[in-house]
């Protein structure tokens, strides 16, 4: 992990020092930060990364000027622990908010209070997620979509379930809030593409011949109709990264501004969010940074988002601490075919239901370990009230499912499960028993256990009962927004920005 000893002030202080001289800005100038995170996004869901129809030309605005992470991984396919691990450079089981709707504990070390003490303003727009101790982190936060206001919004935005309900509706306003002479972070996230889905947000909606369906998913018209919702969704996020763009551009601050777009996890389908295969856990990853990454660039390098933290105190020249578990990622940023790391690391645990699974991947496999081998693999509460779930248990019932799609149905599941991803991207061709693949089982089975060591990852005293139906989607009578570990006192904020 790279260290540098000269915090962002320092730099701060001679920029301004110039600056007042007359001068022209010094190169050394602190990089602003951008970080602009989808909620529920599959990392092949855009037209960088290939896709024929969705609609997402600031994506790939972003990518034709930046760098494309082909192999981008979150460390969990759960979206609050996802958010805490991103901010602590931690794995989801360090931070005391490795469940769904915990909140981040305020004695975890973020990035965002180290930026903060080095000069940066730090601001949040959009989906929370975080608790209310983590408010004080920031000097500015605005939770949800902020307003809207026929002054100030696109024909898009006052469309129904426009600004507001994405969640992106304030972001240009948190950029313009910005104090002047002082670096910037802003965490900007949305609600888009989460579910529920609401048929009209586009002038020009996807059509059901726009959809590719996985081969994981039936593909029936009630399935392609829930893939064109979710596709509407992006677009209408897309249209907001455009406007994030735009207004960087107008304050003249794009070139030292380091952009990340990601996703908190993969796309609210059943064998994608929730799960540790890479439709749940690999996620976009696009950089634009002007004077520090190659317009139009990709690489294949492993990157994990654990490693988003002290990347950006790299690149502020802020020392890391030694909390963090990632690798700084600037080696790639000035070299696409450089390594920082071999491994990644998954885990999956309660979100609306019982579970416990690890993950480790390297560059040609996968090694899944369930520790809870009693339950399907089935996805989270809002997957299973939609359109495509229902009717997988249909067709489930009728006989009519495809071994891969039967598979979130499935028990008891197997202890073990193993890919070869480099030839098998869906991972539907579990190899584990065959005895082919043994050095690569035995292999990644040891790193498993290892990382598990390292980093304190035990098995909870008692398992955390289900709050949902797990046919129907249904809450159950425990079911409370209001969680927190067990024997903390509740500090959730407002329920409504706790999203399954």
């Amino acid at each position: 992990m790279s260290r540098n000893f000269f915090p962002a002030i320092l730099l701060l202080a001679a920029a301004m020092s110039a600056a007042a001289c007359g001068e022209a800005p010094a190169p050394t100038d602190p990089t602003n930060f951008v970080i602009l995170v989808a909620d529920d996004m599959g990392w092949e869901d855009a037209s960088p990364y290939g896709h024929p129809f969705i609609r997402t030309p600031n994506l790939q605005r972003l990518a034709d000027h930046g760098m494309r992470f082909d192999y981008a991984f979150v460390t969990t396919s759960s979206c609050s622990p996802s958010r805490a691990s991103i901010l602590t450079g931690k794995y989801p089981h360090q931070t005391g908010a490795e469940q769904l709707h915990w909140p981040l504990p305020e004695d975890q070390t973020t990035f965002v209070d180290l930026l903060r003490e080095a000069g940066y303003w730090t601001a949040s727009a959009g989906k929370w997620h975080l608790g209310d101790a983590a408010v004080a982190r920031f000097d500015l936060v605005i939770q949800g979509g902020g307003e809207r206001t026929t002054e100030e919004a696109s024909e898009n935005e006052l469309m129904p379930g426009g600004g507001y309900a994405s969640g992106a509706g304030a972001w240009v306003d948190a950029l313009k809030q910005r104090p002047e002479g002082r670096p910037f972070l802003a965490w900007l996230s949305s609600f888009d593409p989460h579910r529920p889905y609401q048929e009209g947000i586009l002038d020009t909606p996807h059509a059901l011949e726009d959809v590719v369906v996985p081969a994981y998913l039936p593909d029936t018209p009630e399935v392609r109709k829930d893939l064109a919702l979710y596709y509407d969704e992006i677009a209408r996020l897309d249209h907001y990264v455009g406007s994030v763009l735009d207004e960087l551009d107008r304050q003249q601050v794009a070139e030292n501004t380091f952009v990340l777009f990601i996703s908190d996890n993969g796309a609210p389908f059943p064998r994608a969010k929730t799960t540790v295969y890479d439709s749940g856990v690999r996620t976009p990853w696009i950089v634009r940074f002007p004077t520090g990454v190659k317009a139009g660039s990709t690489t294949a390098s492993l990157v994990s988002t654990v490693d988003l933290a002290p990347t950006l105190l790299d690149l502020a020249g802020i020392e890391s601490p030694f909390s963090f578990e990632g690798e700084s990622i600037v080696p790639i940023l000035n070299d696409p075919s450089a390594v920082v790391r071999d491994h990644i690391f998954a885990e999956r645990n309660w979100h609306d239901f019982d579970d416990r699974v690890r993950a480790v991947r390297d560059s040609r496999y996968k090694y899944i370990r369930n520790f809870y081998t009693d339950i399907p693999n089935g996805p989270p509460a809002d997957a299973i009230r939609g359109d495509t779930f229902q009717k997988m248990r249909a067709l489930r019932d009728e006989g009519s499912l495809t071994p891969h799609q039967h598979i979130v149905f499935d028990t008891p599941r197997p202890e073990e499960e193993l890919y070869l991803v480099a030839d098998d991207p869906q991972e539907l061709y579990d190899v584990s028993q065959d005895s082919a693949h043994a050095e690569a089982l035995e292999r990644l089975r040891g790193v498993l256990g290892a990382w598990q060591e390292a980093t304190g990852d035990t098995s909870p005293a008692a398992r955390t009962p289900d709050e949902y139906d797990r046919e129907t989607g249904d809450a159950l009578p425990n079911r409370t927004f209001q969680r927190m570990p067990p024997g903390k006192e509740n500090t959730l904020e407002n329920p409504e920005n706790a999203l399954e």
